[in-house]
């Protein structure tokens, strides 16, 4: 899915609120694409990988881990001594850490490389390691921090989650599911992105946008982690470069801000943020390639 793809559904859900005016259309929308379809995705995708896959991705799996680490401590860190509000702590930490990294990520890699192998090996393994992280975080600070054992039932007992981790338990066991079962899976479950950026423009709300917000959610998901990947991976070859740098620095996922909705966790002003910097983020990447980076 291209650029503009994504940005005329995003303008496709936008306009379809205004037209519908009613909230409940859009909500069966998110329940079906996030409950069924996307549950499908993940376990798709998951389920068909294997042990020699993961090995193989060396360099851009460590980049995972330490971008996940980077932003999610560094936001908890700052989110635990200047952040009051334990529902925005919650919902900073998720932001900073869930990028989007295959709507957005695939088409603007595109845009430095002929081949984005590594930008989907690094998207898939961000997915696999993010789902469960994000929907912890979020369970445990909608439920006024509660003990880490109910925030991982919580978190479980949202569908994709529990099919990834179902999934990995197939593939370090060594349980390959046959091709005609997957396949289909996944291409089903792939309707999950289209129906989620028609959702995602849907409920496009700048009411409760902050420019605090949005400088805290910037910094710890975009430009801490594009300036450490510049600073310590130029020497690797092109296209593992400017594969890790365009996924690392993308703007907050559409999954990210669905997931804070299903919990109840200050989603309003994560929407407010994530639509704002994603067009920052855009155009970033845009004028960059056109000053020939």
């Amino acid at each position: 899915m291209g650029i503009y793809e994504m940005l005329a559904l995003i303008a496709l859900g936008y306009v379809l609120k205004k037209l519908v005016r009613n909230e409940k259309p859009f909500q069966l929308i998110n329940l079906f694409s996030t409950r069924i379809l996307l549950t499908l995705f993940v376990f798709g995708n998951v389920a068909s990988k294997d042990l020699a896959y993961l090995i193989s991705i060396r360099t851009v799996f460590v980049y995972v881990f330490l971008i996940i680490a980077l932003s999610l401590s560094l936001s908890y860190i700052y989110a635990r001594f200047f952040v009051e509000d334990d529902a925005w702590r919650g919902a900073l930490m998720v932001l900073s850490t869930y990028p989007n990294t295959a709507a957005m990520g695939f088409p603007v890699a595109s845009l430095f490389l002929d081949d984005i192998t590594p930008a989907i090996l690094y998207s898939t393994t961000n997915s696999l390691v993010m789902l469960p992280i994000a929907t912890f975080i979020a369970a445990h600070y909608s439920s006024g921090k509660a003990s880490v054992k109910k925030s991982l039932i919580r978190a479980i007992q949202f569908p994709p989650t529990a099919a990834n981790l179902l999934a990995l338990v197939l593939v370090f066991i060594g349980i390959r599911l046959p091709d005609w079962f997957l396949n289909p899976v996944k291409e089903i479950g792939w309707w999950s992105i289209p129906l989620l950026l028609i959702y995602f423009g849907s409920i496009i709300n700048l009411k409760e946008f902050r420019l605090r917000h949005l400088v805290e959610v910037g910094l710890f998901r975009s430009v801490i982690p594009f300036f450490f990947v510049l600073l310590t991976l130029r020497n690797a070859p092109p296209e593992m470069f400017y594969s890790v740098l365009v996924e690392s620095a993308m703007p907050p996922a559409i999954m990210a801000n669905v997931i804070l909705s299903h919990y109840g966790l200050k989603a309003e002003e994560g929407i407010g943020v994530t639509v704002v910097l994603t067009l920052i983020t855009l155009i970033f990447f845009i004028t960059l390639k056109a000053l020939g980076f």
